[in-house]
């Protein structure tokens, strides 16, 4: 039997239900996070999906590019963090390039909430996430 966890808030929420599907690779736990008519900003669009920007629109652009994602995600994409900050509205939180079991690629998520679920989700890239895109480390 499943148990159903309790948050504080929507944030919260976000928050930890977001990293623990990204880290099982379950699309559709993401996706449920995301209002219909999303958006998502990152060097990752472009690269994976060979766009001429870097902005997925809407919940099925975004199930491109998380399919496509979860088949090639390097070994060195960790989910160490430490906590959020928020307003109540926006949600932001690093994964820092130093982690406990070692260097992990480095990004800031930052997301706008509308309606308890996702609205707008920009990426932005460290020095160590860039490297390991242009290394191209395993299809990534």
């Amino acid at each position: 039997m499943s148990e159903t966890k309790t948050y504080a808030s929507d944030v919260e929420r976000i928050y930890s239900e977001w990293n623990d599907a990204l880290a099982a690779k379950d699309t559709e736990g993401l996706l449920k996070l995301y209002n219909e008519d999303a958006t998502l900003e990152s060097p990752l669009v472009r690269h994976l999906l060979k766009t001429e920007e870097g902005i997925c629109r809407g919940r099925e652009a975004l199930r491109k590019l998380i399919t496509v994602l979860f088949q090639c995600q390097p070994e060195i994409r960790r989910f160490h963090r430490k906590n959020f900050f928020t307003d109540g509205k926006n949600i932001i939180w690093e994964y820092p390039r130093q982690s406990p079991e070692g260097e992990q690629m480095d990004f800031v998520e930052v997301m706008e909430l509308k309606n308890s679920k996702i609205q707008h989700h920009r990426v932005y890239w460290g020095w160590r996430g860039v490297k390991v895109l242009e290394d191209n480390v395993h299809g990534v």
